[in-house]
């Protein structure tokens, strides 16, 4: 079926990207990282969703912040995303280092204690982290490890910026890392996926109209229960995973042990007791970095901000 023909403003919007992509390919990616991150420092703080979601969501979830400290957590986080964007041009760049190293690119805990016993041929395997570093790293690191990787993501509303950041992906990768659409059929086809003993990855800190209500910093939060789904039906590993940002190109990757699933034999208690698990472990991980989190999404319902 054909697409609907681009407005004027989607053109402009994606000539723009093109343009942006086209400057940062031109510098190394420590330079990169930190034109990025000071762009958007210096006009995200201005725009109407810093206000209206950002603070609002910190407001409700952690009330005993004072105002300073909101804004300083709020110019960290366009920091980040900026270095993030600009760090998903420059994938290929981002190359693995020991522990301790200050050179551009990543360091990794975990990988080899709670990861390499898990990849078996045939099997799936879970992963799940959030909007919290760059989180864009984790299917480069599974790429790189050889693991037959698939993530789920949300399309941009831009037709033309989609396939754009899709070619960035697919560049960056270079590899048959599958990517799935969230949605119905992107459903069916990440299934099919685990079926076949595939790798996936989610991102499971985004506020859905379905799913399940479970807790989040103490408020009522629809989750996507499509993890736990998983999990239960094919009994296979599930695996925390987090990026914390050490600088401009410098991130740190931490993978916790898998989690227990809960055996109750009631499915639906089963489903709310693992996507609540899933829950607090990434509400540790914002309250440790809350700087490194993307507060800007509408996580709680509006009624509650």
């Amino acid at each position: 079926m054909s697409r609907p023909p681009l407005s004027l403003t989607a053109r402009a919007e994606a000539l723009l990207v093109r343009g942006l992509i086209g400057l940062l390919r031109a510098l190394p990616v420590t330079t990169a990282s930190r034109l990025g991150g000071a762009v958007t420092r210096s006009i995200g703080p201005l725009l109407p969703v810093t206000r209206k979601v950002g603070d609002a969501n910190l407001r409700l979830a952690m009330p005993e912040l004072n105002a300073a400290q909101r804004q300083a957590i709020l110019r960290d986080v366009w920091t980040n995303l900026g270095q993030s964007i600009a760090e998903l041009v420059r994938l290929r760049a981002m190359t693995r280092h020991p522990q301790g190293s200050t050179a551009p690119g990543y360091t990794l805990s975990g990988w080899e204690e709670h990861v390499l016993p898990h990849i078996v041929p045939g099997k799936p395997l879970l992963f799940f982290t959030a909007h919290i570093g760059n989180w864009e790293i984790m299917p480069l690191i599974a790429e790189r490890s050889g693991v037959e990787f698939g993530f789920m993501y949300r399309a941009a509303s831009n037709a033309a910026v989609d396939e754009i950041l899709r070619g960035l992906r697919r560049d960056g990768y270079r590899s048959a890392v599958k990517m799935f659409a969230k949605g119905a059929a992107g459903g069916r086809a990440a299934l099919a996926h685990l079926r076949q003993g595939g790798a996936l990855g989610l991102l499971v800190d985004q506020k859905l109209d379905t799913g399940l209500s479970v807790p989040f910093f103490g408020k009522p939060a629809m989750t996507m229960d499509a993890l736990a789904s998983f999990a239960l039906k094919f009994q296979c590993p599930v695996i925390p995973i987090h990026v914390e940002r050490q600088g401009p190109a410098r991130l740190h990757v931490v993978i916790e042990p898998p989690l227990a699933l809960p055996e109750s034999g009631d499915r639906k208690a089963d489903l709310l007791a693992l996507t609540g698990t899933m829950n607090r472990i990434v509400e540790g991980w914002v309250r440790a970095r809350p700087g490194d989190w993307l507060w800007l999404h509408r996580r709680w319902p509006k009624g509650s901000v």
